[in-house]
């Protein structure tokens, strides 16, 4: 039976997962390529996440994570670019748990359909095991906490210069958006039969129009792009201990990032789905900002471009959740979630009162 998971941008109720749960039979075919893990001993937690199944297993050395892959989303090459990307911040002594190589030195492993990665446990707090997406820090401390973190990764992640991925789904990036046309260069199945021209020249192009003289300036890192509470485990006085699931990670730039985790964490998007308004956080937004400019400080212009990138920062991914819903589970009806509500509900968000009243707050800031 398949534990019941909850999708990124689905709602608040429990969906069936797309993937059958990892089972002892897969992690004891799967250790015969890591014999210096010793023999599993149990299987004690699977992770809600919707696009892979995975879980917390011991063997005879310890505790470990196991992340288990359809080949259509992840083959070995692409999840090795994740890889590559981790290993280097572990170099440069970022909170990030190693990736254990199998007897070959690989660090991705297939086993049939599937492909495998294998991780040390990362040290820290998991307090928000069971939040959903786009839930709100527990407390303002966290988010100074979590920008302060932000900004440290970003420093690590400088001199890292691997080109942007080459994974076709379910990547965070601005490679549409960065386009000077940026509706020439959607190319979708999901949208061959719908008028989507009409609705994306409304909502997007206005925002595009704005933001795209902006990011010449942008110095291109590689960065995380799922910067949410739930991806970082935390010490008992409230610092990062850890980061989290760099599942999403592209060649963008600094201020994508930053953007992505306002998004993520400081609107409450879930309240959409039940008539509210999602009213941002002004706090969480203000102790992020002042978090992450305590260690890289920000200019004024910065927070132009920031105000200007948010209604357009989950652009690219929302499209390509529509192409592994549509393409690759074949679920029609996530699919026009992930486009109706998703990519152009929160276009129009920015659009109306309480979008507008974040972007102008962040406009209005001193730094």
């Amino acid at each position: 039976m398949n534990p019941q998971r909850t999708s990124h941008g689905l709602g608040v109720e429990p969906v069936a997962a797309d993937w059958p749960a990892l089972h002892e039979s897969d992690i004891e075919q799967l250790l015969r390529d890591y014999p210096q893990l010793g023999p599993l001993r149990s299987l004690h937690w699977h992770s809600p996440r919707p696009f892979s199944a995975a879980g917390l297993i011991t063997t005879g050395t310890g505790t470990l994570f196991v992340k288990r892959h359809h080949q259509h989303v992840r083959q070995t090459a692409w999840l090795e670019e994740e890889h590559r990307l981790i290993a280097h911040l572990h170099r440069q002594g970022a909170p990030v748990a190693a990736v254990v190589s199998n007897q070959q030195g690989a660090t991705a492993t297939v086993q049939g359909e599937w492909t495998y990665e294998v991780h040390h446990v990362a040290e820290g707090l998991d307090l928000y095991r069971d939040a959903l997406s786009w839930s709100p820090f527990q407390h303002t401390q966290h988010a100074l906490a979590a920008g302060q973190a932000l900004a440290r990764l970003h420093q690590a992640a400088e001199h890292y210069t691997a080109p942007q991925r080459q994974t076709p789904v379910l990547l965070a990036n601005a490679r549409l958006i960065q386009h000077a046309a940026p509706l020439e260069n959607i190319n979708s199945a999901y949208l061959a039969d719908k008028d989507w021209h009409a609705p994306l020249s409304q909502l997007l192009l206005p925002w595009h129009r704005e933001l795209h003289p902006l990011l010449a300036e942008q110095p291109p890192l590689w960065t995380h792009n799922d910067w949410h509470a739930s991806n970082l485990l935390w010490s008992a006085d409230g610092s990062v201990s850890s980061v989290l699931d760099f599942g999403l990670a592209d060649r963008t730039f600094a201020l994508f990032d930053l953007a992505t985790a306002i998004e993520r964490n400081a609107v409450p998007w879930l309240d959409l789905d039940t008539g509210g308004v999602a009213r941002a956080d002004l706090d969480s937004v203000d102790a992020l900002l002042a978090g992450y400019h305590q260690v890289r400080p920000l200019r004024a212009k910065d927070l132009h471009t920031l105000s200007a990138l948010l209604p357009l920062v989950h652009v690219d991914f929302a499209l390509s959740e529509v192409a592994y819903f549509h393409d690759i589970v074949g679920s029609t009806a996530s699919a026009d979630v992930a486009y109706y509500a998703y990519l152009l509900g929160h276009l129009r968000w920015f659009a109306g009162a309480e979008g507008q009243r974040l972007l102008s707050h962040i406009r209005r800031k001193n730094v």
